[in-house]
């Protein structure tokens, strides 16, 4: 997770719909890496969640205080030790995963804080990525992967096949997931069976196999 984090689009972006309407009136809530405040704002005052933040970002820090929002001013690589064990229905960490230092750390301490944890990431194996550097031999650079190769806070490129392997790795179940394709030009059936190819952002909620079900 990096400064970077606060430039995060105003809503709504298709996976910030998502998770809004994904997340239950009422809610417990933690945001990782909330930048501005722009999703959990939204959550807090229009849906009634009990949320909580935690951004690196001073600036960001200071958005989210005045927006009224109760922001943790930290790193999640260092954990999230300021909550005991179930303290949240569900733990956000949106388009950050790949910017932190200690993923698989990161995503163990959220399924210890939270009941559900909700992931969203820019898929590198998106068809046009491929595409961009295999016909340029360039690093892309695409909506969701914005960054020059010189000045990106993205140290952890995957794809949504490396995450659903991860996930077996660390013995996680996939509760649901969506995938947000380009819009036009590619049937609903295409898209589902190819994501990997045809993806280009993705958001997945996740669970240890326990909650499955619940």
């Amino acid at each position: 997770m990096s400064d970077r984090s606060t430039s995060h689009a105003p809503l709504f972006r298709d996976d910030h719909t998502f998770i809004f309407e994904t997340i239950p009136d009422g809610s417990r809530v933690l945001d990782l890496g909330c930048g501005f405040g722009e999703l959990l704002g939204a959550l807090v005052e229009e849906k009634g969640v009990s949320g909580r933040g935690v951004e690196i970002s001073a600036d960001g820090v200071a958005a989210c205080v005045s927006r009224g929002l109760s922001v943790y001013h930290g790193d999640i690589n260092e954990g999230l030790s300021e909550w005991a064990d179930g303290s949240f229905d569900y733990v956000i960490l949106n388009q950050t995963l790949h910017e932190i230092q200690r993923p698989l750390f990161v995503l163990t301490e959220m399924l210890r804080v939270g009941d559900i944890g909700i992931v969203g990431f820019p898929n590198y194996g998106y068809l046009l990525v491929r595409l961009y550097l295999l016909f340029s031999g360039r690093m892309p650079a695409t909506t969701d992967i914005p960054y020059a190769w010189d000045d990106t806070p993205n140290i952890h490129p995957f794809t949504l096949r490396d995450f659903d392997t991860l996930l077996d790795r660390m013995d996680l179940s996939v509760i649901r997931r969506k995938h947000f394709p380009e819009t036009g030009g590619v049937s609903s059936f295409i898209r589902d069976v190819m994501p990997n190819s045809l993806a280009r952002n993705c958001v997945y909620l996740i669970g240890r196999k326990k909650t499955v079900g619940r």
